[in-house]
């Protein structure tokens, strides 16, 4: 069994959808990042850096104690190598997987998130920090858009991990200004991922869990207010 310490956000999203895809069972626990909920001090002994996801693997591969995880890709990647699926096993192939997991990671992830912040977020429209952001969204589509003019899924001919920690950062494009006809390839390959019974089933799970996300002073504050006196605070 897999706990999953989880709320509705593209990194959340890329857990259930390897749980979702690979069959391994798994139940939920919501941690609700707008009420504060990752400062509670059993969340932070299993994820230090108070961000959702992480996990609780009750049967690790070794045998020994319930094995706990933060950082969505390397959940990911431990969760691919315990399954023994969506990472190929050979060497280039495998290489193939991790350079766009870290991509995402370093990538699309942070640029996106800034781009969400300043856009829709912040208490100031500051043209110069919108149009950093945005641009640099953009960039990264192209740069995917190209990745996948020759090959169904970003790693190649099978679906894998990296696709699971893309596809929810491409869920919110149009909050991102960004139109998904302008690059064919990202969206033949956005759109097939969507189509996948398992995304289906983790995206109606999340709606069960937060039917309707709502963004207010309150939310902003726990979110957006953390310094180093916050960590200070719940340790």
């Amino acid at each position: 069994m897999i706990d999953l310490y989880y709320w509705t956000t593209p990194n959340g999203h890329k857990i259930t959808l390897f749980l979702e895809e690979s069959g391994l069972p798994y139940r939920i626990t919501p941690v609700n990042i707008g009420a504060g909920e990752q400062f509670a001090p059993d969340f932070l002994a299993i994820a230090p850096n108070n961000r959702i996801p992480a996990i609780v693997d009750a049967i690790p591969a070794d045998g020994g104690a319930p094995l706990s995880l933060f950082e969505s890709g390397a959940i990911l990647l431990y969760l691919a190598e315990k399954t023994g699926q969506f990472i190929p096993a050979d060497l280039r192939g495998r290489a193939e997987v991790l350079q766009w997991l870290f991509w995402q990671m370093g990538g699309l992830g942070p640029m996106a998130g800034q781009n969400h912040h300043f856009v829709q977020y912040a208490p100031e429209r500051i043209p110069y920090a919108m149009e950093r952001y945005v641009k640099e969204t953009a960039r990264l589509y192209a740069v995917l858009d190209t990745r996948l003019a020759n090959r169904p899924f970003v790693a190649g001919d099978d679906y894998s991990i990296a696709d699971m920690a893309c596809y929810p950062w491409i869920v919110p494009h149009a909050r991102q200004q960004q139109e998904l006809a302008r690059f064919p390839h990202l969206q033949r390959w956005f759109e097939a991922i969507a189509a996948r019974p398992a995304t289906v089933r983790a995206y109606a799970l999340a709606q069960t869990i937060n039917p309707g996300p709502v963004m207010n002073d309150a939310a902003k504050k726990v979110m957006f207010g953390q310094d180093a006196d916050t960590v200070a605070r719940h340790k």
